[in-house]
Protein backbone atom coordinates (compact mmCIF):
# COMPACT_ATOMS: atom_id res chain seq x y z
CA UNK A 1 0.00 0.00 0.00
CA UNK A 2 3.01 2.38 0.94
CA UNK A 3 4.04 1.45 -2.36
CA UNK A 4 1.08 2.80 -4.05
CA UNK A 5 0.59 5.94 -1.88
CA UNK A 6 4.09 6.79 -3.08
CA UNK A 7 3.84 6.42 -6.86
CA UNK A 8 0.77 8.53 -6.64
CA UNK A 9 2.36 11.26 -4.78
CA UNK A 10 5.23 11.33 -7.30
CA UNK A 11 2.51 11.47 -10.02
CA UNK A 12 1.16 14.60 -8.56
CA UNK A 13 3.80 16.48 -7.96
CA UNK A 14 4.32 17.29 -12.29
CA UNK A 15 0.16 17.47 -12.07
CA UNK A 16 0.75 20.62 -9.73
CA UNK A 17 3.34 22.40 -11.73
CA UNK A 18 1.37 21.90 -14.76
CA UNK A 19 -1.53 23.33 -13.07
CA UNK A 20 0.37 25.94 -11.73
CA UNK A 21 1.20 27.03 -15.25
CA UNK A 22 -1.64 27.15 -16.53
CA UNK A 23 -2.82 28.80 -13.43
CA UNK A 24 -0.82 31.46 -13.91
CA UNK A 25 -0.43 31.44 -17.69
CA UNK A 26 -4.10 31.96 -18.60
CA UNK A 27 -4.38 34.55 -15.88
CA UNK A 28 -2.62 36.91 -17.81
CA UNK A 29 -4.98 35.99 -20.55
CA UNK A 30 -7.94 37.80 -18.72
CA UNK A 31 -8.63 41.69 -20.21
CA UNK A 32 -8.28 44.51 -18.12
CA UNK A 33 -5.24 45.71 -15.52
CA UNK A 34 -5.47 45.23 -11.96
CA UNK A 35 -2.80 48.10 -11.19
CA UNK A 36 -4.70 50.55 -13.02
CA UNK A 37 -8.26 49.71 -11.16
CA UNK A 38 -6.38 49.95 -7.93
CA UNK A 39 -4.85 53.20 -8.50
CA UNK A 40 -8.26 54.91 -8.59
CA UNK A 41 -9.54 57.76 -10.51
CA UNK A 42 -6.16 59.84 -10.85
CA UNK A 43 -4.11 56.98 -11.70
CA UNK A 44 -1.12 59.07 -10.78
CA UNK A 45 2.02 57.29 -13.01
CA UNK A 46 4.36 57.10 -10.20
CA UNK A 47 1.28 55.06 -7.99
CA UNK A 48 1.30 53.29 -11.06
CA UNK A 49 4.79 52.27 -11.20
CA UNK A 50 5.10 51.56 -7.44
CA UNK A 51 2.23 49.25 -7.79
CA UNK A 52 3.72 47.25 -10.28
CA UNK A 53 6.60 47.04 -8.77
CA UNK A 54 5.40 46.43 -5.15
CA UNK A 55 3.30 42.99 -7.24
CA UNK A 56 6.49 42.43 -9.47
CA UNK A 57 4.16 43.58 -12.32
CA UNK A 58 6.44 45.32 -14.55
CA UNK A 59 8.99 41.49 -14.99
CA UNK A 60 8.23 39.66 -17.70
CA UNK A 61 5.73 36.91 -17.88
CA UNK A 62 8.74 33.66 -16.78
CA UNK A 63 9.75 36.18 -14.20
CA UNK A 64 6.77 36.35 -12.45
CA UNK A 65 5.66 32.86 -12.04
CA UNK A 66 9.38 31.90 -10.68
CA UNK A 67 9.15 34.32 -8.20
CA UNK A 68 5.20 33.42 -7.33
CA UNK A 69 6.17 29.45 -7.48
CA UNK A 70 9.28 30.57 -5.09
CA UNK A 71 6.91 32.28 -2.78
CA UNK A 72 4.25 29.09 -2.85
CA UNK A 73 7.01 26.50 -2.11
CA UNK A 74 7.49 28.58 1.05
CA UNK A 75 4.19 28.76 2.27
CA UNK A 76 3.31 32.25 0.93
CA UNK A 77 0.49 32.37 -1.75
CA UNK A 78 0.54 35.94 -2.13
CA UNK A 79 -1.52 39.17 -1.06
CA UNK A 80 -4.85 40.28 -2.66
CA UNK A 81 -4.51 43.27 -5.11
CA UNK A 82 -7.87 44.77 -3.56
CA UNK A 83 -7.86 44.18 -0.04
CA UNK A 84 -4.24 43.35 0.38
CA UNK A 85 -4.99 40.76 2.90
CA UNK A 86 -2.73 37.42 2.63
CA UNK A 87 -4.34 35.53 0.11
CA UNK A 88 -3.19 32.48 2.43
CA UNK A 89 -5.68 33.93 5.22
CA UNK A 90 -8.54 34.64 2.72
CA UNK A 91 -8.67 31.21 2.31
CA UNK A 92 -8.07 29.73 6.01
CA UNK A 93 -11.30 31.81 6.26
CA UNK A 94 -13.35 30.23 3.40
CA UNK A 95 -12.39 26.90 3.13
CA UNK A 96 -13.86 25.35 6.57
CA UNK A 97 -17.31 27.20 4.89
CA UNK A 98 -16.76 25.88 1.75
CA UNK A 99 -16.09 22.06 3.32
CA UNK A 100 -18.58 22.25 6.08
CA UNK A 101 -21.03 22.54 2.94
CA UNK A 102 -19.51 19.78 1.24
CA UNK A 103 -19.45 17.45 4.03
CA UNK A 104 -23.10 18.22 4.52
CA UNK A 105 -24.08 17.79 0.70
CA UNK A 106 -22.20 14.59 0.14
CA UNK A 107 -24.45 13.27 3.52
CA UNK A 108 -27.13 14.09 1.71
CA UNK A 109 -25.88 12.53 -1.83
CA UNK A 110 -25.39 9.36 0.17
CA UNK A 111 -28.48 9.08 1.84
CA UNK A 112 -30.17 9.56 -1.51
CA UNK A 113 -28.07 8.09 -4.43
CA UNK A 114 -26.70 4.78 -2.73
CA UNK A 115 -30.20 3.62 -1.68
CA UNK A 116 -31.97 4.93 -4.66
CA UNK A 117 -29.84 2.91 -6.80
CA UNK A 118 -29.55 -0.06 -5.03
CA UNK A 119 -33.29 -0.45 -4.69
CA UNK A 120 -33.55 0.86 -8.60
CA UNK A 121 -30.92 -1.95 -9.50
CA UNK A 122 -32.29 -4.85 -7.27
CA UNK A 123 -36.10 -4.40 -8.66
CA UNK A 124 -34.73 -3.47 -12.48
CA UNK A 125 -37.74 -3.14 -14.76
CA UNK A 126 -40.43 -2.29 -11.94
CA UNK A 127 -42.20 0.77 -10.65
CA UNK A 128 -39.86 1.25 -8.17
CA UNK A 129 -36.99 1.33 -11.10
CA UNK A 130 -38.89 3.75 -12.77
CA UNK A 131 -39.72 5.99 -9.90
CA UNK A 132 -36.29 6.07 -8.74
CA UNK A 133 -35.03 7.11 -12.75
CA UNK A 134 -37.83 9.72 -12.79
CA UNK A 135 -36.35 11.54 -9.69
CA UNK A 136 -32.66 10.83 -10.81
CA UNK A 137 -33.51 12.43 -13.90
CA UNK A 138 -35.55 14.93 -12.34
CA UNK A 139 -32.76 15.72 -9.89
CA UNK A 140 -30.03 16.31 -12.65
CA UNK A 141 -32.39 18.33 -15.02
CA UNK A 142 -33.08 21.21 -12.16
CA UNK A 143 -31.30 23.91 -11.85
CA UNK A 144 -29.42 24.56 -8.76
CA UNK A 145 -30.15 27.93 -8.14
CA UNK A 146 -33.79 27.84 -9.05
CA UNK A 147 -34.42 24.41 -6.42
CA UNK A 148 -32.76 26.89 -3.96
CA UNK A 149 -35.05 30.19 -4.51
CA UNK A 150 -38.32 26.99 -4.21
CA UNK A 151 -36.93 26.26 -1.07
CA UNK A 152 -36.43 30.09 0.12
CA UNK A 153 -39.88 30.96 -0.83
CA UNK A 154 -41.36 27.36 0.82
CA UNK A 155 -39.61 26.99 3.70
CA UNK A 156 -38.27 30.35 4.88
CA UNK A 157 -40.58 32.77 3.61
CA UNK A 158 -44.01 30.74 3.74
CA UNK A 159 -42.74 27.90 6.20
CA UNK A 160 -40.80 29.94 8.39
CA UNK A 161 -38.67 26.85 9.49
CA UNK A 162 -35.25 27.83 8.30
CA UNK A 163 -32.90 30.47 7.56
CA UNK A 164 -33.27 32.44 4.15
CA UNK A 165 -29.45 33.32 4.08
CA UNK A 166 -25.97 34.02 5.72
CA UNK A 167 -23.72 32.06 6.93
CA UNK A 168 -22.74 31.25 10.83
CA UNK A 169 -19.32 29.26 11.65
CA UNK A 170 -19.82 26.26 14.47
CA UNK A 171 -18.03 27.80 16.74
CA UNK A 172 -20.41 30.27 17.80
CA UNK A 173 -23.51 28.62 17.41
CA UNK A 174 -23.43 25.16 16.07
CA UNK A 175 -27.48 24.08 15.74
CA UNK A 176 -27.62 27.62 14.14
CA UNK A 177 -24.95 26.61 11.68
CA UNK A 178 -26.57 23.12 10.29
CA UNK A 179 -29.89 24.95 10.21
CA UNK A 180 -27.95 27.30 8.40
CA UNK A 181 -26.85 25.16 6.00
CA UNK A 182 -29.50 22.37 5.51
CA UNK A 183 -30.95 23.96 2.21
CA UNK A 184 -27.77 24.90 0.61
CA UNK A 185 -26.59 21.25 1.14
CA UNK A 186 -29.92 19.69 0.11
CA UNK A 187 -29.67 21.64 -3.09
CA UNK A 188 -26.24 20.60 -3.79
CA UNK A 189 -27.07 16.80 -2.21
CA UNK A 190 -30.12 16.35 -4.34
CA UNK A 191 -27.97 17.24 -7.75
CA UNK A 192 -25.15 15.13 -6.46
CA UNK A 193 -27.47 12.15 -4.93
CA UNK A 194 -29.02 12.07 -8.62
CA UNK A 195 -25.81 11.62 -10.43
CA UNK A 196 -24.96 9.09 -7.92
CA UNK A 197 -28.19 7.14 -7.99
CA UNK A 198 -27.32 6.69 -11.91
CA UNK A 199 -23.89 5.27 -10.91
CA UNK A 200 -24.71 2.77 -8.23
CA UNK A 201 -27.54 1.38 -10.08
CA UNK A 202 -25.46 0.60 -13.23
CA UNK A 203 -22.46 -0.71 -10.77
CA UNK A 204 -25.48 -2.83 -8.78
CA UNK A 205 -26.53 -4.08 -12.51
CA UNK A 206 -22.64 -5.35 -13.21
CA UNK A 207 -22.38 -7.24 -10.46
CA UNK A 208 -25.90 -8.56 -10.01
CA UNK A 209 -25.26 -10.48 -13.47
CA UNK A 210 -21.67 -12.17 -12.17
CA UNK A 211 -21.48 -16.23 -11.48
CA UNK A 212 -21.02 -15.26 -7.53
CA UNK A 213 -24.06 -13.40 -7.39
CA UNK A 214 -26.18 -16.44 -9.04
CA UNK A 215 -24.05 -18.94 -6.55
CA UNK A 216 -25.14 -17.04 -3.57
CA UNK A 217 -28.46 -17.14 -4.51
CA UNK A 218 -28.80 -20.73 -5.30
CA UNK A 219 -27.20 -21.86 -1.70
CA UNK A 220 -30.31 -20.09 -0.37
CA UNK A 221 -29.05 -16.66 0.97
CA UNK A 222 -31.49 -14.28 1.28
CA UNK A 223 -31.95 -11.59 -0.91
CA UNK A 224 -31.27 -8.47 1.12
CA UNK A 225 -27.89 -10.33 2.33
CA UNK A 226 -26.59 -11.19 -1.25
CA UNK A 227 -27.67 -7.63 -2.44
CA UNK A 228 -25.76 -5.34 0.69
CA UNK A 229 -22.96 -7.96 1.77
CA UNK A 230 -21.80 -9.79 -2.13
CA UNK A 231 -23.12 -7.04 -4.51
CA UNK A 232 -23.09 -4.14 -3.08
CA UNK A 233 -19.58 -4.41 -1.48
CA UNK A 234 -18.45 -5.67 -4.82
CA UNK A 235 -19.94 -2.55 -6.57
CA UNK A 236 -18.38 0.26 -4.37
CA UNK A 237 -15.25 0.22 -6.13
CA UNK A 238 -16.18 2.47 -9.29
CA UNK A 239 -18.83 4.21 -6.63
CA UNK A 240 -15.77 5.50 -4.54
CA UNK A 241 -14.41 6.77 -7.46
CA UNK A 242 -17.69 8.75 -8.33
CA UNK A 243 -17.64 10.11 -4.93
CA UNK A 244 -14.15 11.33 -5.18
CA UNK A 245 -14.96 13.51 -8.48
CA UNK A 246 -18.34 14.87 -7.10
CA UNK A 247 -16.67 15.67 -3.51
CA UNK A 248 -13.79 17.32 -5.40
CA UNK A 249 -16.21 19.43 -7.54
CA UNK A 250 -17.65 20.75 -4.55
CA UNK A 251 -14.50 21.46 -2.73
CA UNK A 252 -14.15 23.55 -5.42
CA UNK A 253 -16.65 25.73 -4.59
CA UNK A 254 -20.77 25.69 -5.65
CA UNK A 255 -20.88 29.13 -7.36
CA UNK A 256 -24.86 29.46 -7.66
CA UNK A 257 -25.43 27.90 -4.60
CA UNK A 258 -23.16 30.06 -2.56
CA UNK A 259 -24.66 32.81 -4.41
CA UNK A 260 -27.88 32.09 -3.75
CA UNK A 261 -28.02 31.55 0.14
CA UNK A 262 -25.08 34.58 0.54
CA UNK A 263 -22.43 31.89 1.45
CA UNK A 264 -18.77 33.00 1.91
CA UNK A 265 -17.23 29.97 0.77
CA UNK A 266 -14.54 28.73 -1.79
CA UNK A 267 -16.92 29.66 -4.92
CA UNK A 268 -17.71 33.74 -3.81
CA UNK A 269 -14.48 34.13 -2.84
CA UNK A 270 -13.24 32.87 -6.38
CA UNK A 271 -15.80 35.17 -8.29
CA UNK A 272 -15.56 38.01 -6.88
CA UNK A 273 -11.41 38.07 -7.58
CA UNK A 274 -12.23 36.96 -11.17
CA UNK A 275 -14.69 40.26 -11.44
CA UNK A 276 -12.05 42.42 -9.40
CA UNK A 277 -8.65 41.08 -11.40
CA UNK A 278 -7.07 39.74 -8.09
CA UNK A 279 -4.93 37.81 -9.82
CA UNK A 280 -3.43 35.93 -6.36
CA UNK A 281 -6.57 34.64 -5.09
CA UNK A 282 -8.08 34.12 -8.21
CA UNK A 283 -4.14 31.90 -8.35
CA UNK A 284 -4.24 30.52 -4.96
CA UNK A 285 -7.86 29.62 -4.74
CA UNK A 286 -7.26 27.44 -8.03
CA UNK A 287 -4.24 25.95 -6.62
CA UNK A 288 -5.46 24.95 -3.44
CA UNK A 289 -8.39 23.41 -5.63
CA UNK A 290 -6.21 21.53 -7.32
CA UNK A 291 -4.78 20.35 -4.29
CA UNK A 292 -8.02 19.17 -3.27
CA UNK A 293 -8.92 17.01 -6.15
CA UNK A 294 -5.40 15.46 -5.63
CA UNK A 295 -5.84 14.24 -1.90
CA UNK A 296 -9.03 13.43 -2.82
CA UNK A 297 -8.47 11.14 -5.45
CA UNK A 298 -5.31 10.20 -3.05
CA UNK A 299 -7.63 8.87 -0.53
CA UNK A 300 -9.83 7.44 -2.68
CA UNK A 301 -6.95 4.81 -4.22
CA UNK A 302 -6.53 4.13 -0.77
CA UNK A 303 -10.10 2.86 -0.19
CA UNK A 304 -9.89 0.65 -3.38
CA UNK A 305 -6.67 -1.12 -1.80
CA UNK A 306 -9.22 -1.13 1.38
CA UNK A 307 -12.02 -2.24 -0.74
CA UNK A 308 -10.44 -4.85 -2.71
CA UNK A 309 -7.75 -7.25 -1.39
CA UNK A 310 -6.02 -8.05 -4.40
CA UNK A 311 -5.00 -4.53 -5.26
CA UNK A 312 -2.55 -5.10 -2.40
CA UNK A 313 -0.63 -7.27 -4.18
CA UNK A 314 -0.06 -5.60 -7.07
Amino acid sequence: MLRIVANRLIVAVPTLILVSMLIFGLQKLLPGDPVLAMAGEDQDAQVIATLRAKYHLDEPVPVQYALWVRDVAHGDLGTSLRTDVPVASLIAEKLPVTLQLAVMAMIFALGIGIPAGIVSAAYRGTALDYGANVIALSGMSIPNFWLGIMLIFIVSVRWHLLPSSGYVPPTEHFWLSIKTMLMPAFVLGAALGAQLMRHTRSAMLSVLRADYIRTARAKGLLRGAVIVRHAFRNALIPIVTVLALLFGELLAGAVLTEQVFTIPGFGKLVVDAVFNRDYAVVQGVVLVTALSFIIVNLVSDVLYIVLNPRLRRS
